[in-house]
């Protein structure tokens, strides 16, 4: 049996918060999927499904990458839609958490799943052996669980929990279609109550509660301490179950109670008295309005349990353990934690101490290797680093020791030894062979599978390192590297931010020379996000203030010739976009042969915030697309006004297919959903471009234009916005300027102008802009607070 798992086509088996987004992001992969549910009491049979995908558009933040692609979602019901199952080749199962009901389900299915079918249940916590035991014998070795974590298309982590039965290829098919198609990260769990990620978290969550009411600390006190300021998300502790909802967390706790009796720590798994009291007065955490956090008017109230009602937030760090806190030195920091009597500082070295603990004590029940449990807590709980490299990173050894001396003294939550291997004379769990399994006993080596090859930087671990390439070229601005032997050059920039600077522009210009001596194609690409947050704003604002405007001007036209070098260079370059891409890092993709975008990419033009236009190139760029797509007949303003709004407005994509739908990337862009993946997949389109006898485009020399008539249309729609003070005046100079741009200036309709004559338009336009005040002032709040300023 081969292991390819070909899915032309899903089936989602319940309609409810997590199947309704688990086949949206089906959907956003370009699987064809049918979401089934219970049929509806009355009217259209599908009606249930059909509500729940008209949510999908609602919610916030988006499980769709594209509103239109709710239609492509089929919906359908378990009493008239089970044929439908004879033509999927992966079926979800994602109803309710209860045994008895999934099981039900299955018996019902089983006939209408076909032979080559994967089944998997997405259960966050219910045993997968026991789930298979009614499954008819042949379906067996092709089910298991695959566990996503909420939302589905945001969180990086998928489980893979395989039963007993189920067959090697079936999971490695399943591991590659959830890591290339799905954009994932995977871990292989055992089958033990709530996997890795929900076990070690729920636990951690438990051990804060109980320390919270040890200590007598406030809950947003908690919060600002195991927040970012320990590398934690900020929703920290009692926000996370407010957003998970406190009874969704109850009924958490209650199945650790219920499935782990053998649990040396189950005496803390229950729910704390006043988190019952909330679930029984219906405040419920976010989805209700009040949790332990409650809105009132513009302020976030927090519930003090001493006066019984919500009160002001006042808790934040002590001054001594947040510089206590900032140590660099983890060993340092570790043993100041510790030392210290300060209650935030107790409370935290038991937080680290119980919650290594409990990682070390069941690491080999719950996982093949230590590395499952790390990247499950950074994946699904988005942790900067998981227990066993803070444990690491700390000393492992000196750790190990306050811990075991903790739990002499009766420190610790449970007086479980930790296991044997942890003092074997280790300096930790990871190292360069690999990370440690303690049922194998021996330190086991990333995953073979073969989807791996395609991620050339995987997410590192601790003491991870992975090659940066040989350097090609490096100046203060850009690194250019390519691995020994290889075609395909990357340049990276090492500016923050990765903003755009003289250097930067210069850089750029000497890589794609050397491209054009040396490789066959050029790929653009940052180690880490974001792409580019444009250009360098505060050397721009300097020139401008010390009142050196040929300075100023020369810098905007090296922008606009690096972006014409990259569009003109013989060689392909592609660029490789993830997370941000604003102003000139929007530019430079737009003159690229080709982009490849992470799913993830945040795209806009957004210098209107600041006061200027883009004269990177884009607005010219704008002019020649829509230019090329009306031909010689066509309404060339017609396919000006999308882009021109979304310049205007200065909008942002929530998505690379938005990015598509605003025409800051073009449909031929290529998208891939793991961002790990982007770099092999932008050498590999250079390649292609290249070996496909690449040539540059023909400079454009006759651009028809919209002209005057095109401005004073655009200017029609302006004059209503100012009048309906939903702009100000300043915004309706900027805009109309965008205008003059696009639609190549004050020259008849259907004119034809060339390249330069848009690109001089956008430098004049650009300059005139920046040398007003109100763009000065605009340029030094965003600056200073890091907002747009409505001027």
């Amino acid at each position: 049996m081969s292991n390819k798992l070909l899915v032309r086509r899903a089936a989602v088996l319940g309609a409810g918060v997590m199947g309704a987004q688990i086949a949206a992001h089906l959907t956003n992969a370009g699987v064809d999927t049918v979401l089934f549910d219970l049929p509806a009491k009355e009217g259209d049979p599908n009606g249930v499904v059909t509500k729940a995908i008209a949510n999908l558009v609602k919610l916030s933040p988006a499980p769709l990458a594209d509103k239109a692609l709710a239609e492509r979602i089929v919906p359908a019901n378990y009493e008239t839609g089970l044929e439908l199952l004879k033509g999927c080749d992966l079926i979800i199962e994602a109803i309710a958490e209860r045994m008895d009901w999934k099981q039900d389900l299955y018996k019902k299915i089983a006939p209408f799943v076909p032979a080559h079918t994967v089944l998997a249940s997405n259960t966050s916590g219910l045993g997968i052996n026991k789930l298979a035991e009614v499954l008819p014998e042949e379906m067996r070795h092709r089910f298991c669980g695959v566990h996503f974590f909420n939302p589905p298309r945001y969180m990086h982590l998928a489980e893979l929990i395989p039963a007993r039965t189920t067959d090697a290829s079936v999971l490695e098919g399943l591991e590659t279609f959830l890591t290339t198609t799905l954009g994932k990260g995977v871990v292989i769990a055992k089958d033990t109550p709530n996997f890795i990620g929900n076990r070690i978290g729920v636990f951690s969550m438990l051990a804060a509660m109980h320390h919270t009411e040890q200590l007598g600390l406030g809950f947003d006190t908690v919060d600002a301490l195991t927040g970012p300021a320990i590398g934690r998300p900020k929703s920290a502790t009692y926000r996370t179950a407010d957003v998970v909802g406190l009874d969704t967390m109850a009924h958490v706790i209650k199945t650790m109670a219920d499935t782990l009796p053998e649990d040396p720590w189950h005496a803390y798994f229950k729910a704390p008295k006043w988190l019952l009291a909330l679930i029984e007065k219906g405040a419920l955490g976010q989805k209700t309005g009040a949790g332990v956090y409650t809105k009132r008017g513009k302020d976030i109230l927090v519930l003090d349990l001493q006066a019984q009602d919500y009160r002001a937030q006042a808790g934040e760090l002590d001054a001594e353990v947040a510089a206590l806190l900032k140590e660099r030195d983890p060993a340092k920091k570790f043993a100041a934690l510790r030392a210290s009597s300060h209650p935030q500082a107790k409370f935290l070295w038991a937080c680290f101490r119980d919650t290594f603990h409990y990682s070390a004590f069941h690491l080999e029940s719950i996982a093949d290797t230590a590395r499952d449990v790390d990247f499950a807590m950074r994946w699904g709980y988005g942790w900067s680093m998981g227990p066993f490299e803070s444990w690491q990173a700390a000393g492992w050894k000196q750790v190990a020791e306050w811990i075991a001396e903790d739990i002499v003294q009766g420190n610790a939550m449970s007086n479980a030894p930790l296991p044997n291997w942890v003092f074997d004379g280790r300096e930790g769990v990871h190292g360069t062979a690999g990370s440690y399994s303690p049922g194998r006993n021996t330190m086991v080596a990333r995953s073979a599978n073969p989807v791996y090859q395609r991620q050339r930087f995987p997410d590192p671990l601790l003491g991870e390192k992975f090659s940066q390439g040989v350097t090609v070229y490096e100046n203060d601005g850009v690194r250019m590297w390519a691995d020994d032997g290889d075609d395909i050059a990357v340049v990276s920039f090492k500016t923050k931010m990765h903003t755009v600077s003289d250097a930067v522009l210069d850089g750029l210009q000497q890589a794609v020379a050397i491209a054009e001596q040396k490789f066959k194609g050029l790929v653009i690409w940052q180690p880490k996000e974001p792409f580019s947050a444009g250009a360098d704003l505060a050397g721009a604002l300097g020139a401008l203030q010390a009142g050196k405007i040929a300075e100023f001007e020369a810098m905007v036209a090296n922008f606009q010739a690096t972006s014409q070098r990259i569009k003109y260079a013989q060689v392909p370059v592609v660029a490789a976009v993830r997370g941000m891409a604003l102003g000139g890092g929007c530019e430079f993709q737009m003159h690229s042969a080709r982009t490849v975008l992470a799913l993830e990419s945040y795209i806009g033009l957004v210098e209107a915030g600041v006061g200027l236009l883009p004269a990177g190139g884009g607005l010219k760029e704008f002019a020649v697309r829509a230019s090329e797509k009306a031909g010689p007949n066509g309404d060339v303003f017609a396919e000006l006004k999308t882009a021109f709004e979304s310049v205007a407005m200065g909008k942002v994509s929530a998505s690379a297919f938005e990015a598509r739908n605003l025409k800051l990337a073009r449909d031929s862009d290529v998208v891939v959903f793991n961002a790990h993946e982007l770099l092999y997949v932008a050498k590999q389109q250079a390649r292609a471009l290249a070996e496909s006898g690449y040539r540059p485009p023909l400079p454009a020399r006759a651009i028809r234009v919209a002209g005057d008539v095109g401005i004073a249309t655009f200017k029609m729609l302006l004059v209503n916005m100012l009048e309906g003070r939903f702009i100000s005046p300043h915004d309706y100079e900027i805009a109309t300027r965008i205008a003059t741009v696009v639609c190549g200036g004050e020259v008849d309709r259907g004119a034809v102008v060339d390249e330069e004559w848009l690109l001089k338009l956008e430098r004049e336009h650009f300059v005139a802009l920046a040398q007003m005040p109100k763009t000065q002032e605009r340029i030094a709040h965003m600056l200073k607070t890091g907002k747009p300023l409505r001027n």
